[in-house]
């Protein structure tokens, strides 16, 4: 299950799947050092923020989740499907998903209303950026399956967590970006429509074979608290972005007798 650890001086949302060997993160934007208007945990460097802020604040993440800064590895996202298996650390460009079966490596997504998607298998993890068009072309499916394919087991020993984002109270969209989702996700009794993102996250994976049970979603909105989380929708282009982090541990060493 999700829990959200609120105490300073880095508060974060954290998981650790029994029988998974893995550690699954998405930040608040609290704990940092970044100036207003991107105060205080901005990670996102594709923002108009100090850089050197910026990557204090990636180094107190990491530093929070017991991982070297040199350990990281980033996705160049492009808000599509694309998911890609890494085994080192860096920047991964032109992608919205990362899958390794490395252990100690910290794969990082970066959202600012789009889902964090946390992926977490026996011998693998895996971490999407999804909002409405990676979404809309599969993304929370193709990331099950690079992990599924990866860690060779069915769907059902696949767990996926899901961080804070906009949700449907916040998510109005056009009758364009409406009509590519099941109506099920899809709220029509407003003036414009309203999208519920992982609504339409679920039904897909559920369609692809994982239980009900296995999806954990944290519930936040990140439009609607702004003294948590950034939101682009709500701030417009000073937001800053979260981050969803997955980690896959490395084995204890064995007791000797």
């Amino acid at each position: 299950m999700w829990t959200f650890e609120t105490a300073p001086p880095l508060p974060l949302w954290h998981a650790r799947p029994v029988s998974h060997r893995s550690l699954l993160a998405s930040t608040t934007r609290r704990g940092g050092v970044s100036a207003p208007p991107y105060h205080a945990l901005n990670l996102g460097r594709s923002t108009a923020d100090d850089p050197a802020a910026v990557a204090e604040n990636r180094r107190r993440v990491l530093e929070r989740l017991g991982i070297p800064a040199e350990r990281l590895v980033t996705a160049g996202q492009v808000h599509g499907a694309r998911v890609v298996r890494v085994s080192e650390p860096g920047h991964v460009p032109e992608c919205d998903a990362l899958v390794t079966a490395e252990p100690g490596l910290a794969l990082a997504v970066t959202t600012a209303d789009c889902m964090p998607l946390l992926y977490s298998a026996p011998r693998a993890v895996a971490a999407a950026h999804s909002g409405w068009r990676g979404t809309a072309e599969g993304m929370p499916v193709a990331a099950l399956e690079a992990i599924r394919s990866l860690a060779g087991c069915p769907a059902s020993e696949i767990r996926v967590f899901l961080g804070p984002c906009i949700r449907v109270c916040c998510y109005e969209v056009g009758a364009e970006v409406a009509g590519r989702f099941p109506e099920a996700a899809v709220r029509r009794e407003f003036a414009r429509p309203r999208l519920d993102l992982p609504r339409a996250a679920a039904i897909q994976l559920f369609a692809a074979g994982l239980p009900e049970s296995a999806l954990v979603d944290c519930g936040a909105c990140t439009s609607c608290q702004p003294d948590w989380y950034f939101s682009h929708r709500r701030d417009g282009a000073p937001a800053g972005r979260q981050w969803g982090v997955a980690i896959l541990e490395r084995e204890s060493p064995r007791a000797t007798r």
